[in-house]
């Protein structure tokens, strides 16, 4: 009897131990497998800014979840005035909290490439024959010494939005797709009326350095990164003369007020504002819910009397996978849906320029409910010409926090545009030299 006992107890704790290294076991095959819990659900985490301004988010996670219901994607949203330098502080700690990256500009990917956040994508794109010339050229921009840290879901490009009811009551013609920086300005200046709360603002500028540079690069004979900035004069001198004349906001109130563009347009506030094509998206679904009445319609951005018109400033907007997430296969199936073409039909649905981009996304954007019917604004989507708002280089993340700081300076005040363009100038120099 007793060697029946024992026998008995070391089948049981035989049984017992390789019940738990099949557990171990499985746990490490569903991490490789895309990390499912016992459940078999698998929750990704997606680091996103602004989520409640960003009309695509939801439909396209939905999209997918229809396609896959045993993945949940869980938005980790971060405000768009910190989200890099809030990112950074989460990735540092080489923490898996984040599975799926937006990355919002140049300087931060350069950034993340560099201190190696990011997953290369090159062996994935390779086992799924991921068609990289359907994003027109984008895709090769974000190489980094020839691999690929992340593919573009959103590729858009600034235009010039206008409040349609604003120039009906003034009587004055709206702008057209052929308008130049000379034209822009005067109609700012026509239109511009009122006192105090009730003042109607001729156009809108944005806190961002953008809005006051990236205009001087539309010629083609300079880049936003270079040693030498007295390019960039003329258009901070017309910045600093209509808002000194009130035709556009304070820069301080709006930075000390975080006041956000989309309020300022939205509430009939002003009647011109130049903003990227992603804005279009959000206008649309405000108006859906009704928390706008606004009367908008675009044109081609502004040129220079020597630039044709359609010449724009262009941005990607891609998807990335952080390089200690233990979920990285789920994550590779949801940033290859949302970045190739079924992602781009929903993205479109939303009056958003997708990455991919065809005759059939260009039409269902401007067939949206909400997009503007008359011809010129569809017109307005038709480019000549863009330009990468930042191109990718090891130093992009450093100047741009130089380019940054030194139009803080200039907008404020703080230093005269001169002086504030020599030490720009200087600055980048010494760190492109480094």
């Amino acid at each position: 009897m007793k060697m029946k006992k024992l026998i008995s107890m070391v089948i049981a704790f035989t049984l017992t131990a390789t019940s738990l290294i099949g557990c171990g076991s499985s746990g490490g095959d569903s991490k490789a497998q895309g990390g499912a819990d016992s459940s078999g659900k698998t929750t990704l985490k997606m680091a996103v800014w602004d989520k409640d301004k960003t009309a695509y988010l939801q439909p396209a996670i939905d999209a997918y979840k229809s396609k896959d219901p045993n993945v949940e994607i869980e938005l980790v949203d971060i405000s768009s005035a910190e989200y890099q330098d809030k990112l950074s502080v989460m990735l540092s700690g080489g923490s898996d909290d984040i599975d799926l990256i937006t990355v919002k500009d140049t300087p931060g990917y350069s950034s993340m490439v560099n201190k190696k956040q990011l997953e290369p994508l090159d062996s994935y794109i390779s086992k799924d024959e991921v068609k990289l010339d359907s994003y027109s050229g984008t895709a090769e921009q974000l190489k980094v010494e020839d691999k690929l840290y992340a593919l573009p879901f959103r590729s858009d490009f600034w235009v010039l939005y206008y409040n349609k009811d604003l120039f009906d009551k003034a009587g004055i013609a709206y702008p057209t797709n052929d308008i130049t920086w000379t034209q822009y300005e005067e109609l700012a200046k026509k239109i511009a009326s009122g006192e105090g709360t009730n003042r109607v603002y001729g156009t809108h500028d944005h806190t961002w350095r953008s809005t006051v540079q990236l205009p001087a690069v539309l010629d083609g004979k300079n880049t936003i990164i270079q040693k030498d900035y007295s390019f960039l004069k003329p258009f901070y001198e017309m910045a600093l003369r209509m808002q000194n004349d009130k035709v556009m906001m304070d820069y301080a109130s709006l930075k000390t007020g975080s006041i956000h563009y989309s309020g300022v347009f939205e509430n009939n506030q002003t009647a011109m504002l130049p903003m990227g094509t992603w804005f279009m998206g959000q206008l649309m679904a405000d108006k859906a819910k009704g928390t706008t009445n606004v009367n908008w319609g675009i044109v081609k951005y502004p040129h220079a009397d020597s630039v044709k018109p359609g010449t724009t400033i262009g941005t990607i907007t891609s998807l990335a996978i952080n390089s200690k997430s233990s979920k990285k296969d789920a994550a590779w199936n949801f940033l290859k849906f949302f970045t190739g073409e079924e992602g781009a039909a929903t993205i479109a649905k939303t009056g958003t320029l997708p990455a991919i981009k065809s005759g059939d996304v260009i039409n269902t954007i401007t067939s949206q409910k909400g997009f503007p019917t008359d011809e010129s604004s569809k017109k307005a989507l038709e480019t000549e010409k863009t330009y990468l708002e930042m191109p990718v280089n090891a130093k992009s993340a450093a100047i741009e926090v130089i380019l940054n700081e030194e139009h803080d300076l200039i907008m404020t005040g703080s230093t005269s545009v001169d002086d504030g363009l020599k030490e720009l100038s200087k600055r980048v120099s010494e760190e492109l030299e480094k």
